[in-house]
């Protein structure tokens, strides 16, 4: 039987962001990671850093997004010199395609909202299609403009995910693949994790679980009401440089390959592929890039976002159960400048950050529960 400060169950980007700030202030830190029968959504990633367009309905998101945008250059050189791991973080800005006036126009009123809503911090410029030409010359002819946003960007999801794993290594901390936690009980001042034959011994305790915190967050009296959606994703083969910034649904990776997807799909726990949906998503690119039309696709996947009602984020303290954490979002590559750098310190004792004050079970008018 172990002992740690901080446990955090749930290896994937939001638990390993929040496991490598812990760890890097000096705590005790143990991951413990259902492994690969795990549904493994940080695997399965776009990889952007996108800000534009985030928190429409609630504008504290804006303004977490750009937090942690505003933090993502100095993690990203961190994790290099700790862990010699290029996360291939880039942050030339960002454009969502429009192919029409009424898409434009749409779109224009929206930021302007969102900007306006956080007192101008969140910046934007509207292009028309000559503009757009200028910084994607091969669009499309059907594309009539876009959005632009200095906050946007985009990292390989795998490296990144690699690099958080060796900096918990590097700091001391311990990772335990292999099994579901099954039990989370409290005792005196500290929790005890079971799984399998393993049994845990923690002063706090994360639930970074992904879709699985909708059965472990009533053990330690909290809500985590979560559903699963399906995002598709077609890898084509290395190619020359076409896009020198991400848009919205295509980006070109470090290596030149191209990722395009963004699917949106209520079918459960399938985290399989539609051929109707890929055949979309293809045609969708070549209208956007039509030199992308004679390339080779060599690899496709789904993977499951890990949802709440509105689609924010869940952050919370356990009010019966204290020292215990719920985590959870779909935008772990987005955020995990922010989760490491500033919401591992709140969980840690520090302050809690102003922005994620909205992101509570109880806005979903969902009671936290009390264990028998």
């Amino acid at each position: 039987m172990s002992h740690c400060d901080f446990a955090i169950i749930g290896g994937g980007l939001v638990g390993s962001a929040i496991a490598y700030g812990l760890a890097s202030q000096g705590h005790q830190v143990t991951v413990l990671d259902e492994g690969d029968l795990a549904f493994r959504a940080s695997r399965g990633n776009f990889g952007l850093v996108w800000v534009q367009g985030k928190g429409l309905e609630i504008p504290r998101y804006s303004e977490w997004s750009m937090s942690s945008a505003a933090l993502w250059s100095n993690l990203a050189d961190e994790l290099h010199e700790l862990t010699d791991t290029n996360v291939q973080h880039h942050s030339p800005g960002g454009v969502h395609l429009c192919y029409s006036l009424e898409d434009i126009q749409r779109r224009a009123a929206d930021l302007a909202t969102l900007s306006q809503a956080t007192n101008r911090k969140f910046s934007f410029s509207m292009l028309d299609h000559e503009q757009l030409k200028e910084l994607i010359p091969g669009i499309g002819e059907s594309v009539v403009g876009a959005s632009w946003s200095r906050w946007d960007g985009h990292v390989n999801p795998l490296y990144l995910l690699s690099a958080l794993h060796k900096g918990i290594h590097r700091y001391g901390g311990k990772y335990w693949p292999g099994g579901r936690v099954h039990r989370i009980t409290k005792s005196d001042e500290s929790f005890t994790i079971e799984r399998n034959n393993d049994r845990l011994h923690a002063d706090r305790v994360i639930l970074a679980a992904g879709l699985g915190n909708s059965q472990l967050a009533p053990q330690v009296g909290l809500s985590a009401p979560l559903v699963p959606n399906r995002g598709e994703i077609l890898v084509s083969e290395r190619i020359r440089p076409l896009l020198n910034l991400p848009t919205t649904y295509i980006r070109q990776t470090g290596d030149g390959s191209i990722l395009m997807g963004d699917s949106h799909e209520d079918v459960g726990f399938d985290d399989g592929t539609a051929t109707e949906v890929l055949t979309s998503i293809a045609q969708r690119s070549v209208q956007a890039i039509p030199a992308l039309a004679n390339t080779r696709v060599v690899r496709t996947w789904g993977a499951l976002r890990v949802m709440t009602p509105d689609g924010y984020p869940l952050y919370q303290e356990s009010e019966s159960h204290p020292g215990a954490f719920v985590a959870c979002c779909h935008s772990g590559v987005t955020l995990a400048a922010v989760h490491a750098k500033r919401l591992a310190p709140w969980i840690a004792g520090g302050k809690l950050p102003t922005e994620i004050v909205p992101f509570t079970a109880e806005r979903f008018d969902v009671h936290t529960v009390t264990p028998s």
